[in-house]
């Protein structure tokens, strides 16, 4: 087992359509945890990029509490995993919305779906996630 340096917990988070565990805290204190399809961006610092409903749970609690934490690993032996401690801030701009929903449909779906998702998911009563990643925990081969 080893520590993953910057450049490769960014190659691992990014590879192919490995979902996010996003945890959030309700208000009853209670542990909340999702998958999400999501992207990384470095444009003004590291940070994690995801659309969810503005009624659910997760837009909730960050609307109270603009923490998270998302996990990514491979289930695989000798099995990864990088942990992301993340601030979020909240978006409905439909133009802040739409390019970020094209480009992680085109992740997970692939460009030829990508508008099609995009188009899909920048709606009315959806919200932009934009969390800028405050602690990062990145191991490789953790059976090893």
């Amino acid at each position: 087992m080893y520590v993953m340096e910057r450049s490769e917990w960014w190659a691992f988070a990014s590879e192919g359509t490995r979902t996010g565990k996003v945890g959030v805290v309700t208000p009853r204190g209670n542990a909340h945890v999702t998958p999400v399809w999501f992207t990384l961006t470095d444009s003004d610092g590291d940070a994690l990029v995801f659309t969810t409903g503005a009624d659910s749970v997760k837009a909730r609690a960050l609307r109270r509490r603009p923490r998270l934490s998302l996990v990514v690993d491979d289930e695989r032996p000798p099995y990864s995993f990088v942990q992301f401690t993340a601030e979020a801030s909240l978006s409905d701009d439909p133009d802040a919305l739409y390019p970020w929903a094209v480009r992680v449909a085109e992740r997970y779906m692939g460009a030829e779906q990508a508008e099609e998702f995009g188009r899909r998911n920048a709606v009315p009563g959806e919200l932009l996630v934009t969390a800028r990643i405050t602690k990062v925990v990145a191991y490789a081969r953790v059976a090893e």
